[in-house]
């Protein structure tokens, strides 16, 4: 899986703030609007936005997934650069949807959406040539790549981002490609199998003893941290995006 979006030629993008940013990590979708503009982006909001359709197509509806992507097509229409703090619901739109699209014929709206569509830090480093983040942020982190970023460029933004702040320590652990057993709808219908599977990546990450277990990607993050609230481990999580944005506010 591979993603080359074209590079932006303006600075105005739409902001796809996704369902767990809705229902759960408001406050990711609002550093995510302080550090774009802080990175010189003017955000604009299309609010009646709503899914991906990752749910249903991970489920193998895809004719409800087409149909919420359609939707989505519409919302999005134009020409600005879409810019996701998931890599998942990035990958869903220039990966997933173009693949349940093949045989339809919308294809073409549904590729010219895929070709503006970002993750986050895929968008930040490469889209707009950021290497380096100012401010500090003094803590230890443990930073988990989400598997829908594989064969992207993301992982590797978000990182050296992460890396260029000052008092920021990102730390090595033991098995840190596996993935962290959420899956979407694979915790729903294996969740003894998922469980275990994020049970044995906390226990890696926390023997490093990080102050914050970090990611891209709000689902494995609220997998995470579910898995260490009721096994009684004081985990705390954040999104990469609000590193920069926590950051920014301690500059100079």
């Amino acid at each position: 899986m591979t993603q080359s979006p074209s590079r932006p030629t303006g600075r105005t993008v739409q902001l796809m703030a996704t369902c767990l940013c809705d229902a759960f990590f408001d406050d990711v979708a609002k550093a995510t609007v302080e550090v774009l503009e802080h990175a010189g982006c003017e955000v604009e909001f299309p609010e009646n936005q709503t899914c991906c359709g990752q749910p249903a197509f991970n489920c193998g509806d895809w004719p409800a997934s087409r149909e919420v992507m359609r939707h989505t097509t519409r919302v999005f229409e134009g020409d600005k650069p879409v810019i996701v703090p998931s890599g998942s619901c990035a990958a869903m739109l220039f990966h997933g949807a173009p693949l349940e699209f093949e045989k339809e014929k919308d294809l073409p709206t549904v590729q010219k959406l895929a070709s503006r569509t970002w993750e986050l830090a895929d968008f930040l480093v490469n889209g707009l040539g950021i290497e380096k983040w100012p401010g500090r942020f003094p803590a230890r982190i443990a930073f988990h790549r989400a598997c829908h970023t594989r064969g992207t460029g993301s992982g590797e933004a978000a990182l050296k981002l992460l890396e260029s702040i000052d008092g920021l320590e990102v730390i090595p652990f033991g098995e840190a490609e596996q993935c962290c057993g959420f899956g979407g709808t694979f915790s729903v219908s294996f969740p003894h199998v998922s469980s275990s599977m994020g049970c044995l990546k906390l226990e890696h990450m926390t023997a490093a003893n990080p102050d914050f277990i970090v990611s891209g990607d709000m689902s494995c993050l609220m997998h995470l941290g579910g898995l260490a609230d009721r096994g009684g481990q004081p985990v705390k999580t954040l999104h990469f995006v609000q590193i920069l944005q926590s950051a920014l506010h301690r500059h100079g």
